[in-house]
């Protein structure tokens, strides 16, 4: 945050007053987490209707946690005015972030090996979702 004559400004050197749609990060976590939703309803409902083997869910959650984390960053990255690469990998940060708190209040998760494994995936696909996103919008 930096104090300017206009008032205080955010990310990407945004009013704070200026509504959500100037606030790439937060509608991309919105629909990172929308995104989140409808896949993992998608793949009970796979799993529900088909004899697929219930051994593969770590796999399928990683998925639909990329797939989240791509649809997010590009939503963000396309709202952006810049640095798109920026809005996509601190959009993987605080997905993570705000899974990993979830994971810990409602299913008494610890910090493991694949947890460092699982933030660095997702910087890298927000990254890439951002870059995309941007060039997106032109």
């Amino acid at each position: 945050m930096m104090l300017r004559k206009g008032g205080i400004r955010l990310f990407n050197n945004q009013p704070l007053d200026s509504g959500t749609r100037n606030h790439p990060l937060l509608v991309g976590l919105l629909y990172a987490f929308i995104a989140m939703g409808v896949l993992t309803l998608a793949a009970s409902l796979l799993l529900w209707l088909s004899d697929y083997d219930e051994s593969h869910l770590g796999t399928i959650a990683y998925a639909i946690h990329a797939l989240s984390v791509a649809t997010g960053s590009l939503v963000a990255g396309r709202r952006s005015d810049s640095k798109g690469w920026w809005n996509g990998w601190m959009l993987g940060i605080l997905y993570v972030t705000l899974v990993l708190i979830v994971g810990f209040l409602a299913f008494d998760r610890g910090l493991e090996w694949r947890t460092l494994w699982f933030l660095l995936g997702s910087m890298a696909v927000g990254t890439l979702g951002g870059m995309i996103g941007i060039n997106l919008r032109r």
